[in-house]
Formats: structure tokens, sequence, C-alpha cells
């Protein structure tokens, strides 16, 4: 079955404003409407340095934020996501805002207790609150650099910190589209590789491109959400097994991929990452992505409850079998349980005969 989001998801994903009509033709004016402000916060005061909101509407954010402060409900370095309602034509937007402190200046107050070191609070306005909170940790990465970066001085301000806050939309929401974008229906190898672990090499790109691939393939994997040591251990199967790494050649209009693998699951889900480009939402695509893994790490899960019924019944062996035949993705499955199931000499044994059944299959 080919997958999709629900349609009550999909709707707000698609509008940001309560009552809309047609998203599709908002998309293009909602998406360019995006916004920053930049605040130094000593004692209780925010003093505003960097903005591109109209002033009516920065001294409503301003006083949101001071509220906020007030309640102590901003924790140094994690941001929160809100929806806000300001004077601006989108009136309600996904508000992402974080409290932090410049990374030199925080050991030094860490060092000497009665440094004082200046705070400040960050705001990034655009889409929905549903779309924003689907890239916290990006946005929670992307003032890392600020922290590291920050300087005030004027040269500083306008040649590093200011072209920076313009760029988070692009930076931080649009990467994952731009990949889907470029490769279309060649995005299935790239999902391929991000699940298996399969080594990745990237020729002949700009900068851009070349970070964008690496954001995609790190944000389709599925570190994180199985154990450490199953990834780590992955990774040097895939290598040892393959001896080759995947080529992504940019040099011309399309790229062009050598030593690239694929499968059905992965086919199915690049559909649908193809058909929701169609509407031009950077927010959807987060959200198709992190259903993809959910699905993989459920296909996991079903596989390694068959293999342990399968350890002392041959019929579930025969459901193994049937499971991996029409799940689409059994080539990465049961290399990641063998991975697993190494140490377990009775479930080691089902993956062997269910590799000499996949092997069969194949050959017929």
């Amino acid at each position: 079955m080919l997958p999709a989001l629900p349609d009550g998801d999909e709707r707000e994903l698609e509008s940001s404003e309560e009552g809309g009509g047609a998203g599709e033709e908002r998309r293009p004016e909602r998406h360019g409407s995006t916004y920053h402000s930049l605040y130094g916060y000593r004692g209780c005061s925010l003093s505003l340095l960097d903005t591109n909101l109209p002033a009516e509407a920065e001294t409503e954010l301003r006083s949101f934020i001071a509220k906020r402060l007030a309640k102590g409900a901003l924790f140094e370095g994690m941001g929160n996501v809100a929806s806000v309602g300001l004077s601006i034509p989108e009136y309600k937007v996904g508000c992402y805002y974080c409290r932090f402190q410049q990374e030199n200046l925080l050991e030094m107050a860490t060092l000497e207790s009665d440094v004082n070191a200046p705070e400040y609070v960050v705001c990034f306005l655009g889409g929905s609150e549903k779309g924003l909170e689907l890239f916290r940790l990006e946005l929670d990465k992307y003032i890392q650099s600020l922290k590291i970066n920050l300087d005030l001085e004027q040269k500083n301000m306008e040649t590093y910190v200011k072209p920076y806050l313009r760029s988070w939309f692009e930076n931080a929401i649009c990467p994952i589209q731009r990949v889907v974008q470029l490769f279309q229906e060649k995005l299935a190898f790239l999902l391929h590789a991000a699940l298996s672990y399969t080594p990745v090499e990237v020729k002949n790109a700009d900068e851009r491109t070349e970070k964008d691939i690496s954001r995609f393939l790190a944000a389709a994997s599925l570190q994180g959400l199985v154990q450490e040591g199953t990834m780590t251990s992955l990774c040097i199967a895939m290598t040892e097994e393959q001896h080759k790494s995947m080529i992504i050649d940019c040099s011309g209009p399309q790229p062009q991929l050598h030593n690239a693998g694929s499968n059905r699951f992965c086919e199915d889900w690049m559909r649908a990452f193809v058909n929701g480009a169609e509407g031009g939402n950077p927010f959807l695509f987060q959200q198709i992505l992190e259903n993809f893994k959910l699905k993989a790490i459920q296909d996991i899960n079903n596989l390694k409850r068959f293999i342990r019924q399968a350890e002392m019944n041959h019929y579930a062996l025969f459901k193994c079998y049937m499971f991996l035949k029409n799940c689409g993705s059994g080539d990465i499955l049961l290399k990641i349980v063998k991975v697993e199931h190494a140490e377990m000499p009775e479930a080691r044994n089902v993956v062997t005969v269910l590799e000499e059944f996949m092997r069969e299959t194949s050959v017929a």
C-alpha cells in the first residue's frame, strides 16, 4: 500500500491559518513570509538587536517572549515552539524561540560564578506550529553555530549574524525539499542507502548540495531509533560486504548514481515524496520522513517477533519468510536482525535459514 499521511495531518501542514481555504493557492506567499528576531536579555528586560518583523508585530512578539521568560519557561539552548498571533498578513504563525549564551562566555560563567554573561533570545517565525515542531531539533542545531560565532560588533552583525538569521528557513527547513526536487525518482536509492547504512560519496557538488544530501541521509537513517551497537555493526558489515560506496555524481543537471541499490519499500516511499513535491510544502517532507522511519521500525519489530516464534515453531518460520517476501524491504531487514541476533544461537539459526530461503527465491 502506498504510504500517505492521514488526511487531517496533511491538511494541517498544508495550511497554517485557521479557517483557511485551499492550501495550494497560498503556499508561495506563506513560505515566502518568514521572520526572525534577536534580542539581548539582561535582568528582566529584552533589547532588540535585529528583526525583519514590522514594528507592531515585533512589539507583540517581545511581549510574548517576556511572559514566557517571566514564567521560567525558557531553558538555555533548548528551543520551544508555539503558535503566536501577530499583526502580520499571516496573523497566526509558528514560532520557534530559544534562549542562549555565547559559547565562550558560557564557559567563563561556568568557571567564574560572579561573571554575569549576557544572554540572548532568538525567534524564528513561519509556517504552522505543527510544521515547526517537526524541525525543532534541527533549529536547536542551527542555534549552535550562532552561539559560537555571535559577535555584536557592527561588522560581524552585518557580514555574519544578520545574513545567518535571514537564512534560517532556507538552511534549516528546506534541505530535504531540495533533495527531493533534485533526485525525483532516484530518491529511492538515497532512501535505501540511508536505511542500509551504505557508505555514500558525493562528487562534483557545490557545498550546499553536498550538505543537503548529507542532511537527508542522516535524517532518513534509523540512528537513535535502534540500538547504537546494532548500527555500528551494520555499518561495518555493509562496508565489508560491498567494498564499494554508492557514488553520487552531481556534475550534470541530474545526479548520476553508481553502485546504487533499491527495493520495493523504498520505491513506494519515493513516490510519496515525489507526490508531496507537487504541493511545494517543505514541512510535509519531514512528516513523510518520520512516517517512513516509523514504518521501517515497525517492520523490524514484527520480523524480530516472528523470529522469536520461529525458534520453536516451523509454521512461524514460514510466516517470517512470507513477511520478508511481501514487506518490500526484506534485504535490509534481514541484515539488521542478523546483526542484532549474532550472539543468539537459536535466533541466528532461524536467520540463516531465512537467508537461504531469500537466496533461493531471488535465483528462481
